[in-house]
């Protein structure tokens, strides 16, 4: 039986429907396959994964406009969307005084942030390219333009027990890209309660695919 061979793979300029009436597929129209590697192995070979994070002081509410994040912004007419795939929050090193949860928020910002600090985006391909976002739209620190619908997705428990105790009940949440924000909008890492004194270092990975 000769080797089954295929072109190498690449991502086309858009997303598009399925082409094969009956069988189930993915944004990018793939059919469902096994996996030889981690379920990330392709898009961070490709270079379309990225990650960042910062140190967060008191990570603030939700419905608050000034946000610490991280927070990605992508811009109108980017023609990529952005997909979230796991948030990492390492342990506290100054316990939070008010229990809580971090998680994530999303809104439609329409321009960028004001008052933003960038932080650095890293392709999960080392000597891969540079982030879609990486001029302005990977932050902490900024005041989001529009509040977004008070509604917060809880990810990670928080509680007010000292740093020696344990003060997160888990810290890596894999959310395999079910949060997507489209070009003209703004997601962020935030809290359930300002998490008052508390001092965390917060990750995300996503990955920038074809709007």
């Amino acid at each position: 039986m000769p080797n089954i061979t295929a072109p190498a793979f690449s991502f086309p300029s858009k997303s598009f429907p399925a082409q094969q009436a009956g069988a189930p597929a993915g944004a990018m129209g793939e059919l469902s396959m096994s996996e030889l590697l981690g379920k990330y192995a392709t898009l961070a070979k490709s270079g379309k994964m990225f990650y960042t994070s910062a140190i967060i002081t008191a990570p603030v509410i939700f419905s608050t406009a000034a946000q610490l994040g991280p927070m990605l912004w992508n811009k109108p007419g980017s023609n990529i969307d952005v997909h979230l795939l796991a948030v990492s929050v390492g342990s506290p090193t100054t316990a939070s005084t008010v229990a809580g949860a971090i998680g994530w928020a999303t809104n439609n910002a329409g321009a960028q942030p004001v008052t933003p600090t960038v932080i650095t985006a890293v392709n999960a391909y080392a000597g891969g390219g540079t982030s879609a976002l990486a001029v302005g739209g990977v932050l902490s620190t900024a005041t989001v333009l529009v509040l977004p619908v008070p509604i917060f997705f809880p990810l990670i428990a928080v509680n007010t027990g000292a740093i020696t105790t344990g003060a997160l009940t888990s810290n890596y949440v894999d959310v395999g890209g079910a949060f997507i924000v489209a070009p003209g909008n703004v997601g962020y890492v935030c809290a359930s309660a300002t998490l008052t004194a508390g001092v965390f270092t917060i990750g995300i990975l996503w990955a920038e695919l074809p709007a």
